[in-house]
């Protein structure tokens, strides 16, 4: 149904222009016809009868919009094009009615190919999705309308087709551009068991591949909607102009009515109102921010709502998330230590057998790890409980198993505090127990991304004065990824209300805070920051709404990306606002004193609406240097000054 509304808009748009467009020829040239026949003919009856017909074509639009739109109480640039026209028209000033109502013509289609510009992305959104699909069938392949398939369809998908939904490919093995969503330029490998995304296109291989979300469930179909979202928010800057907007006219209207009391030149007075018409003012925050939407949606930034990308140039402090955002989040299992009279297959069986039902990414390293040293798959678990971030409880053959923390077991009643440890330095340990005795621990590792050092070097050189990076890990992990990531503040061993209370001090300290998460498990911490940010949010439901702002990719040097197109978009607005109110003051200075004349200064207005947008536009490359950028080495391990946030170990 969305799919449907957005491509009935877009075409209903595309008609309404095309229809100006032919207006905006015709009258134009009966224009030139006009200006012809005043030259041939040495009566200026029949250029003038033909400049008529031309103003009466090009204005009629002009003035009924300029009446639809104070019926609704909307004053917009249309009411001062309106009454430059009839002003003209009514002294007989044909040509310059017409030329008039035709600029505008001209500055409205400007406004339409600008203003709504993020419009045109939906429609090339649009066309990424493909209206057929092949399914797979009892009987054999089978075409059918890519919006009637349904979760648990599978689908043949072959080199060169776009895929018709999400979905994990169940066989064949291929590479798929995934631009549209993730702003990755590399092509992904695709094998069984690994998801696809709807809109994305097949290049080597044929997939089949089990539908699990089509239409507008898909992640295309997320994206579509926030751009829609985006594109109907208005920056701060622009919102401020509007509480002013309902003077303009007025005042204009007097300033020209003034003239006209003194000079009596019905001429100045037209070319006041034509100058004054907002139509630069109008482009100044709108162009700026789809020019900013498009380039952020480039290198896979999905902003909701332009104030947050306003807000972000303000970014003072940065929370991380560690497992997940600075590190890959794929953990491994390193280290097994049973106690004595166990062995390391049957501590890791039953650690297995406990953590088999959870989702954590530590449960799927410890369930993998069993599976590499060939370990028979555990029995169903009768009882499961999970305490998220800590550890987990289950009843396997009569057994009661926990596997979590040393502090959480404390609490469940059972005594670690005399297993030996030693060698677990820089690990993530998590201890094994079975009917409340010890059985070992297990130590996890984390590798840090690439990029991550070099993004929060990239932040402190943008001004970010405090990078705080937050996790449930033990404090000697912690201090090893915070100072090989280059952070000012570590704080470990916390729970989700700690990671709610680091926000709240930072807030407090008059911090603009920005909490960068997998969206997942972060969820309230992202809630609280001024900016909430997450990572990896291509295909998950979860981290695409908690957040402001979603990262399709994991890609960390996005953020200050972000950071400086927040802050140069706020520049280039303040630039287009300032030209847009300078012009229109000093041509209003020279129309008042008759140095404009009324065709002239529609002229001079459709430039400066060109000189806008132009401005504007320069904002659409940005990022260009760091999208084809080759990941960079991770930056070695330096000590970190510690300070502020954090705690003792």
């Amino acid at each position: 149904m969305a799919h449907d509304f957005v491509k009935e808009m877009v075409s209903s748009e595309r008609g309404r222009a095309g229809t100006q467009i032919t207006v905006m020829l015709t009258g134009g040239f009966l224009l030139i016809t006009s200006m012809a026949a005043s030259l041939i003919f040495a009566k200026p009856f029949y250029g003038d009868v033909v400049a008529m017909v031309a103003a009466a074509l090009l204005g009629t639009p002009l003035v009924l919009q300029a009446v639809r739109d104070l019926w609704r109480g909307r004053t917009e640039m249309n009411e001062l094009a309106a009454l430059g026209f009839l002003a003209a028209f009514a002294t007989g000033r044909y040509l310059a009615a017409g030329a008039i109502s035709f600029f505008m013509v001209v500055s409205i289609l400007i406004e339409y190919r600008s203003a709504l510009g993020a419009r045109k992305s939906i429609e090339s959104l649009i066309r990424l999705t493909p209206t057929r699909a092949w399914k797979v069938t009892k009987e054999g392949e089978v075409e059918v309308d890519a919006k009637n398939l349904q979760a648990g369809d599978v689908v043949r998908v072959r080199p060169g087709d776009n895929i018709p939904g999400d979905g994990r490919v169940i066989a064949g093995s291929s590479t798929v551009n995934q631009a549209s969503i993730t702003g990755e330029s590399m092509p992904a490998e695709k094998s069984p068991g690994v998801d696809v995304f709807g809109g994305t296109i097949n290049l080597t291989g044929v997939l089949d591949i089990e539908i699990t979300k089509a239409g507008a469930d898909t992640t295309l179909g997320r994206v579509k909607e926030l751009i829609l979202q985006a594109e109907k928010t208005r920056p701060p800057v622009m919102r401020m102009i509007d509480r002013y907007a309902g003077w303009y006219a007025p005042t204009i209207l007097m300033l020209a009515g003034i003239v006209l009391f003194f000079t009596r030149d019905v001429a100045r007075s037209i070319s006041m109102v034509v100058i004054a018409c907002p139509c630069a003012i109008l482009l100044s925050g709108s162009t700026a921010v789809v020019a900013a939407l498009s380039a952020a949606a480039r290198l896979g930034v999905l902003i909701k709502n332009v104030v947050d990308l306003e807000v972000a140039r303000n970014i003072t402090a940065v929370i991380f998330d560690k497992t997940g955002t600075l590190t890959t989040g794929k953990l491994t299992v390193t280290c097994l230590r049973p106690v004595e009279g166990t062995d390391e297959a049957e501590l890791l069986t039953q650690a297995a057998a406990a953590e088999q039902n959870s989702r954590h990414p530590v449960a799927r390293a410890v369930v993998e790890a069993a599976g590499n040293r060939d370990i028979p798959p555990a029995a169903a678990a009768d009882e499961f409980e999970e305490a998220p971030g800590r550890g987990v409880r289950a009843v396997v053959d009569g057994r009661e198993i926990l596997v979590g923390r040393a502090p959480w077991l404390a609490e469940m009643g059972v005594d670690v505090s005399g297993v030996d440890v030693s060698g677990a330095e820089g690990l993530s340990v998590l201890y094994v127990t079975s009917d409340s005795a010890p059985v070992g621990w297990l130590g996890l590792e984390d590798s840090t991304r690439a990029d991550a050092a070099a993004a929060v070097d990239d932040l402190a050189a943008a001004g970010v004065a405090r990078v705080v990076m937050v996790t449930g890990d033990r404090w000697s992990v912690a201090k090893r990824v915070a100072s090989q990531m280059h952070c000012t503040d570590v704080l470990a061993e916390v729970l989700p209300a700690e990671k709610l209370e680091a926000v709240a001090a930072l807030k407090a300290e008059g911090h603009t805070v920005a909490v960068i998460g997998d969206g997942v498990n972060d969820a309230p911490a992202l809630a609280a920051g001024h900016i909430s940010i997450a990572m990896g949010a291509a295909g998950s439901d979860v981290a695409i709404h908690s957040a402001s702002i979603a990262l399709m990719n994991n890609e960390l040097n996005r953020i200050p990306f972000l950071v400086h197109l927040s802050r140069r978009t706020t520049s280039i607005i303040r630039q287009n606002l300032m030209f847009a109110v300078g012009y229109i003051v000093v041509l209003l200075g020279l129309s008042a004193t008759g140095f404009v004349h009324p065709v002239v200064a529609v002229i001079l207005h459709t430039a400066s609406a060109f000189a806008v947008i132009f401005n504007s536009a320069r904002l659409v490359r940005e990022g260009e240097d760091i999208e084809n950028a080759a990941p960079q080495p991770a930056a070695p391990p330096k000590s970190a000054k510690l300070v502020g946030l954090t705690q003792a170990g």
